[in-house]
């Protein structure tokens, strides 16, 4: 029988978000147990170079990272299951969480579970994950200042990041499986407007092509759905927009959540729509997805939590 763990408040999820609110929790004395899921660390745990986060003038590494603020939480005073939640009850308190090794009771909860890039599902998209495939232009454009660069996909995320990374790169590539974009108009017109940036219509990537030692990439193979013509297009980095997907899906029928499964709280708040349960980083933000905006709305739920739990008295 699983062992019954009781706490105040339980952080489902590993990466900024979720260690940022034990950090803040634990300090106030909360007590916090945080569950790091089947991905620890969250998408910085596979991301190599890290250039945007506040406090270091040197490149970091992703993994490194997420190790220092776990550090830094257990410091604190938070304790740290390498547990995976398989359902969850939040039809009254104390709320119930069901892992895999334990039974987790709660006062208070927060969902940092984040959210997961969507990729083409390429062996080559993913041996050169990291090496100049990329599913986050704001993290890794700096990267490719002055280089050429492709972007894969037609809505509104890949007219985005093609549009920011015109501003870096010498030149963009949009490679778009059909014949018209589904972004909004106004960015279609600003990435048309750009004459650094062309489209190629009707074709998808078959393979991203590069260099084994070091690896690098340097162009992608295409092929035409319709004549299976294949063409190269050059190419120093990869970016892959075709979406995010939140991690909700134990929380969904719950939690309020927006069509796409994001979780929907209270504007400049944490809150979710069920007193007690506080939601915070990918799972919630569809727009800037960057580690530093995760962790201060972790921040943000341990406080609001905190606040919470004096007013129930806990």
């Amino acid at each position: 029988m699983s062992e019954t763990i009781r706490t105040k408040f339980l952080i489902i999820g590993s990466g900024p978000a979720g260690y940022t609110a034990a950090i803040y929790a634990a300090r106030a004395n909360l007590q916090p147990i945080l569950l790091q899921g089947a991905q620890p660390g969250g998408q910085l745990s596979i991301t190599s170079d890290v250039e945007n986060y506040p406090g270091f003038s040197s490149v970091i590494q992703g993994p490194w990272l997420m190790g220092e603020m776990e550090n830094q939480a257990v410091h604190a005073g938070a304790v740290i299951h390498h547990d995976t939640i398989v359902s969850l009850d939040l039809s009254a308190r104390p709320f119930v969480a069901v892992g895999e090794d334990a039974i987790y009771v709660a006062d208070a909860i927060a969902i940092c579970t984040g959210a997961r890039a969507r990729w083409l599902g390429l062996d080559s998209e993913t041996y050169f994950r990291g090496s100049g495939v990329s599913a986050c232009a704001t993290c890794d454009g700096f990267f490719f200042k002055n280089r050429d660069v492709a972007v894969i996909g037609g809505g509104n995320t890949a007219t985005e990041e093609a549009i920011y990374l015109a501003r870096l790169a010498k030149s963009v590539t949009l490679i778009h499986r059909g014949d018209r974009l589904r972004a909004e108009k106004v960015l279609q017109q600003k990435l048309f407007d750009n004459p650094k940036i062309s489209v190629v219509w009707n074709h998808v990537v078959e393979e991203v092509v590069g260099n084994p030692e070091p690896r690098a990439v340097t162009g992608l193979r295409l092929r035409n759905p319709k004549t299976q013509a294949e063409q190269q297009v050059s190419a120093d980095g990869v970016f892959i927009a075709i979406g995010h997907d939140p991690a909700t899906d134990p929380f969904r029928g719950q939690v309020e959540c927006d069509p796409d499964g994001y979780i929907v709280t209270r504007p400049g708040s944490t809150v979710t729509n069920i007193p007690g349960v506080f939601a915070a980083g990918d799972v919630v933000d569809r727009t800037y997805r960057q580690a530093i905006t995760a962790a201060g709305m972790g921040c943000m739920a341990a406080l609001e939590a905190e606040r919470f739990l004096t007013a129930a008295g806990h």
